[in-house]
């Protein structure tokens, strides 16, 4: 199983509530993930790992990543000892990562797998791009923003927008994937969940990670292109196949490589409609 191109939804679910993981893989998201970390406390923490485990021993209908524990706890060596060599396991999500160092360690360990880094201190933002470049291995990375507002003392939600931006800068400078957004905590806050979905696009997210089945039809919706960014891309291709280099289109818009690779994303979403 590999993940879409570009994945819109993430969904998070604890590792020692089995039944969870199973209505989560039944959901429609485009990546389950696994948390053995935050969502687990200590003491279930063995078994969260045998559980998933033994899922990770078979091919799941999406791709499954699991968040493993944090790379200096005795846990997080027991997780990739029992999850790298599984069949069903699709990527290994990283908390708390500071250097790029962390990348190439682990990198060493698991052969190839896809790790996806989460960024959730201020030390870690300040080494975005060496972290983002830090591997090929490295396919994504993204913030953990509850862990980053406590460890700037950040209150109101603007105070996060430099370090939003500065991982999507990141990721596109190493050449990965724009990020997906954060969690947003309030499950039940629909109408908050889509305009941070909204603010989140205008800063160069794509797509965002959810804790609640029900979060991921708003996430969608926020992500696709609506019909008239459609109608723009398809007019800017059609001028990009029959004219070369910078132009101008009827409407006044001006076009050039940047604007019909952006285009051509827009339109890969097209399917997902």
């Amino acid at each position: 199983m590999t993940t879409a191109p570009f994945p819109l939804t993430w969904l998070y679910v604890p590792g020692d509530r089995p039944r969870v993981v199973a209505k989560a893989l039944a959901s429609g998201t485009d990546v389950v993930v696994i948390d053995l970390e935050d969502a687990v406390a200590p003491d279930r923490k063995d078994y969260a790992r045998a559980a998933t485990a033994e899922l990770l021993t078979r091919s799941q209908p999406v791709p499954v990543h699991v968040r493993i524990n944090a790379l200096d706890t005795p846990w997080a060596a027991a997780d990739l000892q029992a999850l790298v060599p599984l069949p069903g396991l699709d990527g290994l999500r990283l908390p708390k990562v500071t250097s790029p160092e962390d990348i190439r360690r682990l990198a060493a360990r698991t052969t190839a797998l896809p790790l996806y880094a989460l960024l959730e201190s201020a030390l870690g933002i300040e080494h975005a791009y060496a972290i983002a470049a830090a591997h090929p291995a490295l396919r994504g990375i993204s913030l953990g923003e509850a862990d980053l507002r406590a460890d700037l003392g950040v209150r109101d939600d603007i105070g996060l927008d430099w370090s939003r931006s500065r991982i999507v800068v990141a990721a596109r400078a190493a050449g990965l994937a724009p990020p997906p957004q954060s969690v947003h905590p309030d499950t039940r806050d629909l109408g908050g969940l889509a305009a941070s979905c909204a603010h989140g696009r205008a800063l160069g997210f794509l797509g965002r990670a959810a804790i609640h089945p029900r979060q991921l039809p708003i996430i969608e919706r926020a992500y696709l292109p609506t019909e008239a960014e459609l109608e723009q891309a398809e007019r800017v291709i059609k001028a990009a196949t029959t004219e070369q280099g910078a132009q101008a289109l009827p409407d006044g818009s001006f076009i050039d490589a940047a604007v019909v690779a952006a285009a051509r994303r827009t339109l890969s979403l097209t399917d997902r409609r």
